[in-house]
C-alpha cells in the first residue's frame, strides 16, 4: 500500500492543476481538467461504478456496499486544486528514503532543514516526497487523492471486509474557497462525509474558522505635487491610514489555536485609487462579527475625514464555522477517532486554522468533518509529506467504512 500512495502522489503531483481566484469560470483553470479525466479513467480501472464528471468540474464514484445491513452512505472527497500562492508548474517530486534527520538538499540554493523547520525530525527512517525546490509539491490535496483511491482499490480487492455504499468526490476549486459552489449534495447522496485535507498525522477536525473576505478601495485626487497644496487627496495615504487602525496583534503571524485574525492579502495603489483586500477569520461567530462591526466603524471614521465617496468597504462571508453542523452527528467525529486508535495512531483533536470543503458543505446538509492528509509545510517549495503518513491515512479510510458496518444493527 505504501508504494501505491508514492506512485499516485507522484504522479498527480507532475499535473498542474493550480487554480485562479481572478477567474469566473468552474474550474477556474482549464488544467483542473487534465487530473480529472485522469482520475475518472482510474476509477474505472479500479472497479468503481455510477462514475459522473459533470460540466463544473465535479468528479462522482461509487463503491457499492457488499453488506445487507442498512449501513449508512459515507462519502470521502480531496480536492484537484493546488494552491495559487506558488507556482506548481513543472513540479518534480524528489524521494528520500529513510529519512536521516539531517538537512535535505532541494537544489543548489535551496535546503529543507529541521533548524528552520523542525517538525522533520518528526520523519526520521521515513519515506519522505518533497519538492526539488522551485514549486509547491500539490501534497494539498494529491496526497488526499491518492489516500482515497488507495483505499477503494485495496477495498475493491478485499471483497471480504464488508462496508456499505461508499461515495467518492474530487473536487475543483478548494483553494481559492469555491470548492463546494457547485457540488451537488442530493446527487452525491451520501448520509455524511470526510474530506482527506489535512496536515500531520493524527488530526481530526470539525471546528473551522468563520470566514468573510473584505475589499477596501480609497478615492484620492491626482494633483501635480508641485501645485498640490490643499488639492490632492493621496489614496494610498488614505489606505494606509485605513490600516494602520487595524489591530496589530491580531495577524496570522501573531496567533494560534482559537485566536482569530485579520489579515492583508494584497495591497495595490495610486493617488487616484488604492484598494486593500482583507481576510476576516475567528472560530467564535460573535466575535467574527464584531471583526466584520469594525470595518465598519472604521469606514465610517474615513468617511468623517475625507468625504462619503473616498472610501468603500465591500464584505463577503465565505464559509462558517462547520461545528454547529456536525456536533448534532458528532459520533462521526467518534467512529473516525476509534478507526485512528485502532491503528495505533494518536488522534489530534483540534480546530482548522482555514477551511475546508467541509466548511461548506456541512451547511449544504452533508456534515464533513477532515482527517489528516499528512502534508507539511503547504502552499510552497518545502512542502513535504511522510509516505508512512498517507498509507496510515488510506487505512483509516477502511477501518473508518469498517466500523460503520460492524456497528450497524441488522
Amino acid at each position: 500500500m505504501k508504494e501505491k500512495v508514492i506512485e499516485r502522489l507522484i504522479r498527480y503531483a507532475k499535473i498542474d492543476t493550480q487554480s485562479d481566484p481572478e477567474s469566473s469560470t468552474t474550474p477556474s483553470t482549464k488544467k483542473q481538467w487534465d487530473l480529472l479525466n485522469v482520475l475518472k479513467d482510474e476509477l474505472a480501472e479500479i472497479g468503481l461504478t455510477d462514475i459522473t464528471l459533470d460540466e463544473n468540474g465535479y468528479l462522482f464514484a461509487t463503491l457499492p456496499s457488499n453488506t445487507d445491513k442498512p449501513v449508512p452512505t459515507i462519502g470521502f472527497l480531496a480536492h484537484v486544486d493546488t494552491s495559487p500562492d506558488f507556482s506548481g508548474t513543472n513540479v518534480q517530486p524528489k524521494r528520500i528514503d529513510n529519512y536521516d534527520g539531517g538537512d535535505i538538499q532541494l537544489n543548489d540554493e535551496c535546503t529543507l532543514s529541521p533548524n528552520q523547520f523542525p517538525n522533520l525530525k518528526n520523519y526520521v527512517g521515513q519515506t519522505l516526497i518533497t519538492t526539488d525546490g522551485t514549486t509547491l509539491l500539490g501534497a494539498d490535496d494529491k496526497a488526499g487523492i491518492a489516500e482515497i483511491m488507495t483505499a477503494m482499490e485495496y477495498l475493491v480487492n478485499h471483497p471480504e471486509i464488508k462496508h456499505g455504499k461508499i461515495r467518492v468526490a474530487f473536487t475543483p476549486d478548494e483553494e481559492i474557497g469555491r470548492g463546494p459552489h457547485k457540488f451537488d449534495v442530493k446527487a452525491f447522496g451520501a448520509d455524511f462525509a470526510y474530506t482527506m485535507d489535512g496536515g500531520p498525522l493524527g488530526e481530526l477536525q470539525y471546528e473551522s474558522f468563520n470566514a468573510a473576505a473584505a475589499k477596501v478601495t480609497t478615492r484620492g485626487i491626482s494633483v501635480h505635487p508641485g501645485t498640490a497644496k490643499g488639492k490632492m487627496v493621496n489614496a494610498i495615504t488614505m489606505a494606509i491610514k485605513f490600516h494602520n487602525f487595524m489591530p496589530q496583534e491580531a495577524v496570522p503571524e501573531k496567533t494560534e489555536g482559537y485566536e482569530g485574525f485579520i489579515h492583508l492579502m494584497n495591497f495595490n495603489g495610486t493617488i487616484e485609487e488604492a484598494t486593500l483586500s482583507y481576510i476576516i477569520r475567528d472560530h467564535d461567530r460573535n466575535k467574527f462579527e464584531a471583526k466584520k462591526e469594525y470595518f465598519r466603524m472604521v469606514e465610517q471614521r474615513i468617511k468623517e475625514e475625507y468625504g462619503d465617496n473616498a472610501i468603500t468597504v465591500e464584505l463577503e462571508d465565505q464559509y462558517y464555522n462547520m461545528k454547529e453542523k456536525i456536533e448534532p452527528v458528532k459520533e462521526i467525529v467518534d467512529i473516525a477517532k476509534r478507526a485512528m486508535e485502532n491503528l495505533n495512531i494518536q488522534p489530534i483533536v483540534e480546530p482548522i486554522r482555514g477551511g475546508t470543503d467541509g466548511s461548506q458543505l456541512s451547511y449544504m446538509g452533508l456534515p464533513t468533518p477532515n482527517i489528516f492528509a499528512g502534508g507539511e509545510y503547504m502552499h510552497g517549495k518545502y512542502e513535504f509529506v511522510s509516505a508512512e503518513t498517507m498509507e496510515l491515512a488510506a487505512k483509516v479510510i477502511i477501518e473508518i467504512v469498517k466500523l460503520f458496518e460492524e456497528e450497524t444493527i441488522e
